[in-house]
């Protein structure tokens, strides 16, 4: 399984990608986000689903990035090839996988700004070509292993949060993840991209760096609990005095 989130912000863009690749009885570690940069020009692609899949769609999307990248002034034209390189790949994979009793489910976060967007934009794509912008009113989204981070995003992030807090609050998401997913694990790699800058600011975080980090979270959110103003919940403990029913014999 995979954890890959992005989130946009009135200041930019902030992924997130965690690199565990399990396979059976099988972990290793590879990288999910793939990177594009040239004057002006820059985005990114984190990528859950089949390895082998992804690889493929990565693969014929570089060529087309040789050849077509400069017709490309804005991301969601981008978007639309890589689209047809995931069609391509599920006309091509589709089949086969399905008679091995394996889904062809590659989703993917592109998040970047071309020459003519006039501000970082964030994708969401799914397995059958089609997307979905990332806009203010849900600023985030999340491929792979969904769920256990999902709750904090939910609570915490708005369109008008810093970098720095959605970078915080990302991390925290993925350690929700982490510690409830055994296929979700360190390193993690991270994306940030500020408007206007054209360049994706990339870094790997090992374990060691950031135990601290969740360290410090579980203490406090322990500490929260037990300060939370929950008088009304301690009735749960005593309720109301049942009768007994008699029974007649």
């Amino acid at each position: 399984m995979t954890y890959c989130l992005g989130i946009k912000t009135r200041e930019g863009l902030i992924g997130l990608a965690d690199t565990r690749i399990t396979s059976g009885s099988e972990t290793t570690t590879s990288k999910k986000v793939f990177t594009m940069h040239r004057p002006n020009h820059c985005f990114f692609i984190m990528t859950s689903g089949l390895r082998s899949v992804r690889d493929k769609a990565i693969t014929y999307f570089e060529e087309v990035i040789e050849e077509e990248d400069e017709k490309f002034d804005k991301l969601y034209k981008a978007v639309n090839k890589f689209s047809e390189q995931v069609k391509r790949v599920s006309q091509e994979d589709k089949a086969s996988l399905e008679e091995s009793d394996m889904r062809f489910n590659l989703y993917a976060i592109v998040g970047g700004q071309l020459e003519k967007d006039d501000e970082p934009k964030l994708f969401l794509l799914y397995p059958q070509g089609n997307w979905i912008e990332i806009s203010e009113g849900t600023p985030f989204t999340i491929i792979g292993n969904t769920g256990f981070g999902r709750p904090i995003l939910h609570r915490a992030i708005t369109f008008d949060e810093s970098l720095e807090f959605a970078m915080k609050t990302a991390f925290l998401s993925f350690d929700a993840t982490r510690l409830s997913a055994n296929d979700v694990g360190y390193p993690v790699d991270t994306v940030v991209l500020k408007n206007d800058t054209f360049y994706i600011i990339e870094h790997r975080f090992e374990q060691k760096e950031l135990d601290h980090i969740a360290e410090f979270w579980d203490t406090r959110l322990r500490e929260t609990i037990n300060e939370l103003p929950a008088d009304e919940l301690k009735k749960a403990f005593y309720g109301k005095e049942i009768t007994p029913v008699k029974l007649s014999s």
